[in-house]
């Protein structure tokens, strides 16, 4: 990919709630790099650069700004042509992300995003994996909480283990000093879950496609905890598997993995945990709504509508506060179960004769992981692809965090700005 370009990053979808985090964010974390920032409307990035600068009391009026629209795609074309990656906030990237995709690919640029949606992700590695590779562009989503941390956790223990992992289990805790009784997510959010459910059915479709053939029956298999139990490893907190998109991405890893480095796939399920019974009640009520919506064509249209209503206030168009933000805190932690190095494994296929013998645990901790963390996690992402492009997989490609960044030194500096990567004494 030629590096003669005018910029390095450009942040599209900057006027969004992710987007200007993002700059935010991005006022530290790009020093030393030109870039600018890309929307529909020049009116509106102006006053989104206008806002962030007296924010973080810089001058932002020379930040170059770029007219593009998803629904345009020489505009996009011309966006990707003037940066080394396009850094891409504007979702749901169900209806809006591949034509950014695409363009990048067009034009050799590469891609991050922070996508949710393993409909999405998923796709676009079926769809664009080999022009990526000839093009020689990386495209990286869920490059944001919660993915980061629950694939690079995984990475993060299995480099600590010294040994052959078997299985993971992670436990997602988030807790907030300050509650003022607002929204905890971004409408963007809800709107993603709701369409991601709704098209839940696509993923075998898709699987089936992009994985050609089946993963060995690795023995023991990981079994599935009861639907609602405590933990020790998060102080006998209530626990509810996670709905999201961890365990997709971390398994999308694991799976290129086996196939191109020749490694026993890891096993993995996620969890997420609460303080209290009427937290889990309320949460499994609330799912149980959304759950039944989602799935018809009445129900979305009522969710979407009315996010405050169905969701018992945690979603808003206006997103959490400021001070909400601040004040959440987030530790994912990670219960690894495998084998001493000096157990005999020939080939990633062959089954263990003992049982497995070693235990490890790590957490990965935070502050303000939906939007400050994820923001921060994003940008570093696509600073370790500029940098460190000669310690990325192959010349290119569509990947998940883990199988991209691997090798790199995204952990460090994840641990330089706000994340911690821990083992648990």
């Amino acid at each position: 990919m030629s590096t003669e370009r005018p910029l390095d990053v450009i942040i599209f979808g900057a006027t969004g709630f992710t987007g200007k985090y993002t700059i935010y964010e991005g006022i530290k974390l790009l020093e030393g790099l030109k870039w600018g920032v890309a929307g529909r409307s020049k009116d509106k990035l102006a006053k989104i650069l206008t806002e962030i600068g007296k924010k973080a009391d810089k001058d932002l009026s020379e930040t170059p700004t770029v007219v593009a629209d998803v629904k345009d795609p020489d505009s996009l074309k011309k966006m990707a042509e003037q940066c080394r990656i396009v850094v891409n906030c504007c979702g749901p990237y169900r209806f809006y992300g591949e034509p950014v995709v695409k363009a990048c690919i067009e034009a050799g640029t590469h891609h991050v995003d922070v996508s949710g949606e393993p409909q999405y992700m998923e796709r676009m590695q079926l769809q664009y994996n080999e022009q990526a590779q000839e093009k020689g562009v990386y495209v990286v989503s869920a490059c944001g909480f919660d993915s980061i941390p629950a694939d690079l956790g995984t990475v993060f223990l299995e480099k600590k283990f010294d040994g052959t992992v078997n299985s993971v289990e992670t436990f997602l805790e988030t807790s907030s000093s300050k509650s003022d009784g607002g929204a905890v997510l971004h409408y963007g959010t809800w709107e993603s879950a709701i369409y991601g459910l709704a098209h839940a059915n696509e993923l075998r479709g898709l699987r089936s496609q992009l994985f050609q053939s089946r993963l060995p029956n690795f023995q023991p298999r990981l079994k599935d905890r009861p639907l609602l139990h405590k933990n020790k490893l998060v102080n006998n907190r209530w626990c509810l598997p996670f709905p999201g998109s961890d365990r997709s991405v971390v398994m999308r890893s694991q799976r290129y993995f086996y196939d191109n480095d020749k490694k026993r796939p890891i096993q993995m399920k996620a969890y997420v945990s609460f303080g209290s019974i009427f937290q889990v009640l309320a949460v499994i009520l609330v799912g149980a709504v959304f759950g039944i919506m989602a799935r018809f064509k009445l129900g979305r249209q009522l969710l979407l509508k009315y996010p405050k209503l169905f969701s018992g206030g945690f979603v808003s168009h206006e997103g959490p506060s400021e001070e909400m933000m601040k004040s959440t805190e987030f530790t994912m932690y990670f219960n690894g179960e495998g084998w001493n190095r000096d157990e005999d494994q020939l080939e990633p296929s062959d089954q263990f004769k003992v049982p497995p013998n070693k235990k490890l645990k790590v957490k990965v901790s935070g502050t303000n992981p939906g939007y400050g963390a994820t923001c921060v996690a994003l940008i570093l992402s696509a600073t370790t692809i500029l940098k460190q492009s000669d310690k990325m997989p192959s010349t290119g490609g569509v990947f998940a965090p883990g199988a991209a960044y691997y090798k790199t030194n995204l952990i460090e500096e994840l641990c330089k700005n706000g994340f911690k990567f821990e083992l648990v004494e």
